[in-house]
């Protein structure tokens, strides 16, 4: 930066000396070098406000208003405010909610008699005496478990007329002189890639629970043949979600491999999930991955650019939308915001009651009425956010000039039209990505609980079992079973997938 320099007492008698002419042309100079810092402290003074405004919006996000998740709150969370209206119920369970209370049975396991040998007033013996009635209370509890060993035997015989030596086949499972049996590979793999115990902690709750010390490689070991046993699954559940379901969500998060950053993927329906782990966010894993660049149906995700390049009908999350719109009027407040988070509200309670009427569409009068009350807000907005210009004495920088948040999301409004009110046209789209970051979520608990991926196979290894044990209960599999079935050879496929 150019330092205000001040004319010296020699330049000024200099300059009288010589004359009116040499003081003009002293003045001059000195006029347009003050110009020059002036212009110059104006356009450094223009940049710090654009920092102090970034980094104010920055310290306002939070998981309320933005896409950033709840753990980056810290200890200053934001006070709850939900986006959703109140529905009038009691808190609690709801009229045909099917409880899970403790119920007595009417034949126990054991019973325990406990009798009465003499009387608490008189002291008499009453042990001859037969009892009145009982009174009953049941206590549920677990036996004491221990593994159990199965010693499997196959004879051995030699015919008495060529004398040749015949022996009976052990059963196909049974493949070592000393191995573990397929219920306790799947609770191996459950504890440790369900439940996201770490390898150590797993082997520590099998030395507790069955006083049986487990070998960290034996779980490892088994983890990775439920991953090849399950990979077909995945193949087929990513073969179908490509080319059969109508609206496939899509979501990404950060993941650490090997002390590097990587990005998680997923792909998934209420019906089926897949996962896939890769070094890079945007198009680059999307082709790896391959199911966006042949999809046939619908893809719903965030803003990330990078689904944009991809010639699929696009859905936009409008839950992101809404905690936009909630940053801005906290932050940048202005008359539309508001109008535009009521007018989304309303289109989702309009197309909500329509689906529980049992209607496929909207009629063309209240698609029109909600198409032009979005395009006169969205005008409104750019009017009063209009585009971002230059200063005058900044120099020419490469590519396009900063605009305002509001303005950023206005612009998305506009040329994403369809994408953003896509659940107001199509019925089998919902409202928000939310089934998408319920599917990622498990994947940031993995992290919190036991930490990053050492390896790269490690993390392909959660990555085939999680999406498919996510695509099991999603079709009320229970857990273990699909573990059980995966160990056997027979992993859980979804009918509906396997007759595609």
């Amino acid at each position: 930066m150019k330092d205000l320099r001040p004319l010296s007492a020699e330049e000024i008698r200099s300059a009288y000396a010589e004359g009116e002419a040499a003081i003009i042309t002293l003045l001059e100079g000195w006029t347009s070098h003050l110009v020059a810092v002036v212009d110059e402290q104006e356009e450094s003074l223009q940049r710090l406000r654009e920092q102090m405004d970034t980094l104010k919006d920055q310290l306002a996000k939070n998981s309320r208003n933005s896409g950033k998740p709840p753990s980056s709150d810290g200890y200053q969370k934001p006070a709850p405010k939900s986006l959703r209206k109140r529905h009038g119920r009691k808190s609690g369970g709801q009229v045909g909610h099917v409880g899970y209370t403790l119920k007595a049975v009417e034949h126990p396991d054991r019973v325990k008699v406990y009798r009465v040998e003499e009387c608490g007033s008189c002291h008499v013996s009453l042990r001859g005496v037969k009892a009145s009635s009982c009174e009953k209370r049941q206590v549920f509890d677990l036996p004491k478990v221990r593994m159990e060993v199965t010693e499997h035997r196959v004879e051995i015989k030699h015919c008495p007329q060529c004398g040749k030596e015949n022996r009976a086949a052990f059963p196909e499972e049974v493949a070592q002189p000393v191995q573990y049996g397929t219920e306790i590979k799947a609770q191996m793999v459950y504890f440790n890639q369900y439940q996201f115990l770490s390898l150590e902690r797993t082997a520590e709750v099998f030395e507790a629970l069955y006083g049986q010390p487990v070998a960290e490689g034996t779980i490892s070991e088994a983890c990775q043949v439920v991953a090849e046993q399950v990979n077909p699954v995945n193949q087929a559940t990513r073969n179908y979600l490509m080319e059969q379901e109508a609206v496939v969500h899509f979501d990404e998060t950060g993941a650490r491999v090997e002390g590097r950053l990587n990005w998680l993927h997923s792909a998934s329906s209420p019906r089926l999930t897949y996962y896939a782990i890769h070094p890079n966010r945007g198009s680059l894993a999307m082709d790896a991955i391959g199911i966006l660049p042949l999809l046939k149906g619908r893809a719903m995700h965030d803003d990330w650019p990078a689904y944009f390049k991809y010639a699929v009908g696009h859905a936009l999350c409008n839950a992101h939308h809404l905690r936009r719109l909630e940053f801005l009027k906290e932050q940048h407040p202005q008359k539309w915001l508001g109008e535009m988070t009521d007018l989304l509200m309303r289109m989702k309670a309009v197309v909500d009651k329509a689906k529980k009427a049992s209607r496929s569409q909207l009629t063309r009068r209240q698609l029109t009425n909600f198409e032009i009350s979005y395009d006169q807000l969205v005008q409104k907005g750019l009017r009063a956010n209009g585009p971002a210009q230059r200063p005058k004495h900044q120099p020419k920088r490469r590519g396009r000039v900063k605009q305002t948040p509001a303005r950023n999301l206005l612009l998305e409004f506009k040329i994403h039209k369809q994408a953003v009110l896509a659940f107001l046209y199509d019925f089998k789209v919902p409202f928000d990505n939310n089934q998408a970051e319920r599917d990622i979520r498990m994947m940031k608990l993995k992290q919190k609980v036991s930490g990053c991926f050492r390896t790269m196979a490690g993390a392909e290894i959660f990555c085939q079992i999680r999406g498919y044990l996510s695509t099991a209960r999603k079709n009320q599999q229970n857990v273990l079973g699909a573990l059980r079935l995966a160990l056997v050879g027979t992993p859980y496929l979804p009918p509906f997938v396997s007759n595609a």
